[in-house]
């Protein structure tokens, strides 16, 4: 039994509320135990200049942790003048996920941005911003008659060992003492986008990774069906 009364196996509560916004295209919060992160999406009717009249699309995303969102004030990045590499990586990862599910010829020469915001933060953030991402991307595609333009979905989710136990969807408090730690991200399908695998300690064995690897497929089916009823809700 995990400190939050959790099976090894069992995901945190989790729930997406879509249209949470107004003004994007499509919008989504995502909340998993603790961690909450808004999601929204804007199409825009422009590319990246190198994409300029090849007919494809782009899409990009933007991540950022509010200032409260964890027990320490975050400061601003833009109070600093630049972003930091984590928050570079993170907005990338998410850029790349959903980019795996996209026709980008079928989106036409229109790029949707995806901002992913974290308002609380317990664990997970980059996995949730994922998820969240997605729901609000074909939100957003619906509105413009555009759903064509994902072929498929896209979920994440954290694993990891903690005290020598397999975990998935790790929390703050279990990633921080983590020996090894994962994000694995995966089509709605079951086929693999990314794996990010860490030893935080000890070197683990292959047995173990693809323990933790069927471990997350589990956990990402089950957030694919939460995904798949959120964006068959109607648009309001």
């Amino acid at each position: 039994m995990r400190g939050d009364g959790r099976r090894p196996d069992q995901l945190r509560p989790l729930s997406i509320e879509v249209d949470y916004l107004e003004n994007p295209h499509g919008s989504a919060l995502i909340t998993q135990g603790k961690t909450k992160v808004l999601c929204t999406a804007m199409i825009q009717e422009e590319v990246p200049r190198w994409l300029r009249g090849s007919g494809r699309g782009w899409i990009t995303a933007e991540y950022s942790l509010l200032p409260a969102s964890t027990g320490d004030r975050v400061e601003r990045e833009a109070s600093r003048g630049r972003q930091q590499g984590r928050t570079v990586e993170i907005q990338r990862l998410i850029g790349r996920a959903v980019r795996a599910v996209a026709d980008l010829e079928a989106l036409g020469e229109r790029t949707i941005w995806l901002d992913c915001d974290v308002l609380q933060a317990d664990g997970g953030t980059r996995c949730a911003a994922i998820c969240g991402a997605y729901v609000a991307g074909m939100r957003a595609l619906e509105r413009f008659g555009l759903s064509r333009a994902f072929r498929g979905s896209v979920a994440a989710v954290s694993v990891g060992v903690v005290g020598g136990v397999p975990l998935l969807d790790l929390n703050y408090d279990e990633d921080s003492t983590a020996d090894t730690d994962m994000n694995v991200v995966m089509t709605g399908d079951g086929r693999l986008i990314e794996v990010q695998a860490t030893a935080e300690r000890d070197p683990f064995a292959r047995e173990t990774l693809d323990e933790l690897l069927e471990l997350a497929a589990a956990g990402i089916a089950e957030i694919g069906s939460h995904q798949a009823e959120a964006v068959a809700r109607e648009l309001s």
